[in-house]
């Protein structure tokens, strides 16, 4: 079978469909009754199931949260796990994000590589192969979430009443193959009392907003200061501070109140690094100023504890695995008002090896002493999936074929759908050479990419669900 001619004939119906899914702002919204995640997300599995008995594949949908297309018979389910909600498209945008721009080379929109395109690879390879008349061997679902940018509340409803793949890959993040991902956690350290001046301050800090999610780097924030003397001394003070640090910044004055907004870079929460985080920027100049009692309490902390965390030194959770790598720390959303205090919104990802029970226990105590506590906490295990294991030989095989690259499969910090099954891992679409836009403004993928990537996922889940050559006996 050709594989890759199957593909190319099929570019153009790929492409509309895909746009299509890419048109749907599938952001997670306010709860309804019938869209638990908002009405974005729940388009947008709608769509997909729509496309799915459009081609004569049986369909089912779970709670308004997710859904599968399904091919074949047996015992045995093969999963392959997308999803198609994104994260918020934020700011500086050449196009509108949610109008796909296409060209000869590449189509950029919100989602298309996190994870829009992948998914409708993976459908298109299902399509292809029942269009052939093939005879599946094993079960083979396309289980489709609404939520795994957030709470993933669509997997959570999706395997309370459905059966577990007996495998599967996840096609939300890059080749050759990822069979391991670190643990994920997220949790809110909040304030939990506020201080009373004891004599009225020059400045007071009565707002700071920064980011929107836990795994995604802010990429602004903004203050609202009360400057009762001295203004445009403050106003310079924020001038020379961003000549100093290269930092972009503006500001704007409103009746005895100064606005200042800081820009960072977005990146995806797993690499916090690879941003900038404004939120940490802005702090780093309000540190400067002499405001009142209960802000230089929040900034305290925060430079104690927060600004500069990348690597969970402060939190005493440094660590490292071979395999796996370092623990990474994202403070996704940083809050702050002079009536509730502070909370930090943090996205921690550890490898094996780590007791993170016991660091968050140990963290927990420490900062009571500060007026600050831990809640919210969720806590993902790190995932692991033997890389001798037939189904990680087969994907890995499947891939060579249509790529000369001899790169060894790996681990990440990310998390994919692939750790919810015991024999599940990541696989694609992105090619070692992809530039890497998810979460970013201009989010763009290679037309030729998601066609190679349509393939090696048409070979793979033949040889897989047709061929039975991945059975792990």
């Amino acid at each position: 079978m050709d594989f890759q001619a199957l593909v190319n004939q099929h570019k153009d119906s790929l492409i509309k469909d895909l746009v299509g899914l890419l048109e749907i702002e599938s952001v997670k919204g306010d709860r309804t009754e019938n869209a638990p995640v908002g009405d974005g997300p729940k388009r947008a599995l709608d769509y997909m199931l729509e496309l799915g008995r459009r081609d004569g594949f049986i369909t089912k949908e779970v709670d308004n949260l997710a859904g599968h297309i399904e091919a074949g018979e047996g015992d045995d389910i093969f999963g392959v796990l997308g999803h198609v909600d994104v994260v918020p498209p934020g700011t500086g945008w050449d196009n509108k994000p949610f109008e796909p721009v296409v060209t000869e080379a590449s189509i950029t929109a919100r989602g298309i590589q996190d994870d829009k395109g992948p998914t409708m690879a993976a459908y298109y390879a299902m399509k292809i192969l029942r269009e052939q008349n093939v005879d599946f061997k094993l079960k083979t679902r396309l289980i489709i979430g609404t939520d795994e940018e957030s709470d993933w509340e669509c997997t959570k409803a999706y395997f309370a009443s459905e059966e577990m793949p007996t495998a599967g890959f996840a096609p939300d993040a890059a080749f050759p193959l990822i069979y391991g991902e670190k643990g994920i956690t997220s949790f809110n350290i909040v304030q939990k009392h506020t201080l009373l001046d004891e004599e009225e301050p020059n400045i007071e800090l009565k707002v700071l907003i920064s980011g929107e999610r836990y795994n995604m780097v802010p990429e602004e924030a903004e203050a609202k200061l009360k400057v009762i003397q001295n203004m445009t001394e403050v106003i310079q003070s924020f001038e020379g501070f961003l000549r100093s640090t290269g930092a972009e910044g503006s500001y704007e004055m409103d009746n005895g109140f100064l606005n200042i907004r800081i820009k960072g870079r977005s990146a995806h929460g797993s690499t916090p690094e690879a941003g900038v985080n404004a939120g940490f920027i802005l702090i780093e100049f309000l540190s400067t100023m002499e405001l009142d009692d209960n802000a230089m309490n929040f900034l305290d902390f925060a430079n104690k504890y927060i600004v500069g965390n990348y690597k969970g030194e402060q939190f005493d959770m440094a660590h490292t695995h071979e395999e796996m790598g370092e623990v990474s720390v994202n403070t996704g959303m940083i809050n702050y008002t002079e009536v509730d205090g502070a909370s930090f919104g943090v996205n921690l990802r550890y490898p094996e090896g780590l007791d993170f029970n016991n660091g968050i226990n140990a963290l927990k105590s420490k900062i009571i002493n500060e007026g600050f506590t831990i809640e919210d906490l969720s806590d993902e295990p790190p995932h692991y999936v033997n890389p001798e294991d037939p189904l990680v030989k087969i994907l890995l095989d499947s891939y060579r074929n249509h790529v000369d690259d001899d790169t060894e499969p790996f681990t990440i910090g990310g998390g994919t759908y692939a750790r919810t099954l015991e024999r599940g891992v990541a696989f694609g679409a992105m090619f070692n050479d992809t530039k890497d836009t998810m979460h970013q403004k201009n989010e763009t993928m290679k037309i030729d990419e998601l066609l190679k990537a349509t393939a090696i996922y048409l070979e793979a889940i033949y040889r897989i669900c047709v061929e039975g050559e991945a059975d792990e006996n």
